[in-house]
């Protein structure tokens, strides 16, 4: 239903090397991470492997190999076992091995004046500094491990989970707070300030927690899971603020606007789903199958069920990965896609920071990316966005404006 012309602008992929005997199942890229600065590129090779790419150089590539026709770019591990000259100071590629499966992976850098919420600590193992840029892997044996991005060591390892850590996401406010998504269906809170100190349980999920999603504020916390969850938690008090209902099915993937007035959720009802995270109610919703499944058979049209959705830093933008081997770019403010691209056993996606580029993992451990669809936003869309960093809902339906403005302001119109 959409024409060649929509086609997603391909830019490049990352190839992992395969043994004959090592084709089968094992090598999924479960996750894909841009560190907060740009730096870094990570993604989970299967088995028990992390790769750390500068990005630039990644990016460079690229745009090289698309101006001489050349093939897609294959990342040799070899190239970080010091058989190349890297520049004192450059980011320099890493492989980590993980020791088991990995599942989850997060970028944290923190804020030296970012106290830690432990008051009475007055010794620490760790001193994080202005440079610092760690990264958290979410492991099959329920360890959370916490490694040094630029040396590649290991400097922590949280043992508490009980099964699988699904996921990983650290509050973007650099206070290294750290919240781990298990499927022993609980999140636990760990503040890498206090040396990875438990710092809270959060219990409410009947089943699996598939993902969490800090706001931009770090104030609330949305996880999703099983059985159709969708929960947002006050992180001040550590408290269940609602459910959100909508879903049919599982939810396994979310994340807010960078204003933090909008989140996204994806299903494997096969939808995504637009919300108003103040007040509770669903805004959009981005249907991938049509007509969209009834809910008592919610769970039959597993061929279109959406794996990952993503936020643009743009605040317009959408990406959701589904099933069906496509990627799908979509604009809040239309129902259908805006561009498309075709993707096999697709799992994962994320925008890198300037939100130019969509990097997508899938389950033969290989990285696929696209040029974000270009545009230039409006002044009207500049102005909420920077209004809605500052304001609730709430705060926005109380201003004394005319009716048509605070529907814009609110996300009503979309």
């Amino acid at each position: 239903y959409v024409s060649f012309s929509y086609l997603a602008k391909f830019i490049g992929e990352l190839l992992v090397p395969v043994a004959p005997f090592d084709q089968k199942s094992g090598r999924e890229t479960w996750t894909v991470a841009f560190a907060p600065d740009g730096s870094y590129f990570a993604w989970s090779q299967g088995h028990r492997i992390v790769t750390l790419v500068p990005w630039s150089k990644c990016l460079k590539n690229f745009v090289g190999e698309g101006s001489t026709g050349a093939g897609p770019q294959r990342l040799s591990r070899q190239n970080s076992e010091g058989g190349t000259v890297v520049p004192v100071g450059e980011p320099r590629e890493h492989t980590i091995d993980c020791g088991d499966i990995v599942w989850g992976l997060a970028f944290g850098s923190s804020v030296p004046e970012k106290q830690s919420r432990c008051v009475n600590i007055e010794w620490h193992r760790f001193k994080f500094g202005q440079d610092q840029l760690l990264l958290a892997t979410g492991l099959n044996n329920g360890r959370v491990k916490i490694w040094d991005v630029y040396t590649g060591k290991l400097l922590l390892n949280l043992m508490d989970h009980t099964d699988i850590v699904r996921d990983l996401t650290f509050a973007p406010d650099g206070s290294l707070m750290l919240v781990s998504a298990s499927r022993d269906k609980t999140l636990r809170v760990w503040d890498l300030k206090d040396d990875g100190n438990m710092v809270k349980v959060l219990r409410g999920h009947q089943n699996w927690v598939y993902c969490s999603a800090f706001s931009p504020d770090s104030s609330v916390l949305c996880s999703v899971g099983a059985s159709k969850s969708v929960f947002l938690w006050d992180m001040d008090k550590y408290s269940l603020i609602r459910k959100l209902e909508g879903h049919h099915n599982d939810v396994v993937s979310c994340e807010f606007s960078p204003d933090g007035a909008l989140l996204a959720t994806a299903s494997y009802d096969t939808r995504v789903i637009i919300w108003d995270p103040h007040v509770g109610t669903v805004l959009l919703e981005l249907a991938h199958l049509f007509p969209p499944p009834s809910p008592i058979f919610a769970g039959g049209a597993n061929d279109r069920w959406v794996r990952s959705v993503a936020f643009c830093h743009d605040g317009r933008h959408i990406a959701s990965i589904t099933d069906d081997r496509m990627v799908r770019f979509w604009t809040i403010d239309e129902k259908s896609p805006k561009t498309i691209a075709p993707l096999i056993n697709g799992l994962c996606c994320a925008f890198s920071i300037d939100g130019s580029v969509l990097a997508a993992g899938s389950r033969d451990g290989s990285v696929h990316f696209w040029a974000c669809p270009k545009g230039i936003a409006s002044l009207q869309h500049l102005c909420r966005m920077a209004l809605r960093r500052v304001m609730s809902t709430q705060q926005v339906q109380k201003l004394p404006i005319p009716p048509r403005i605070r529907s814009y302001l609110s996300y009503q119109d979309l």
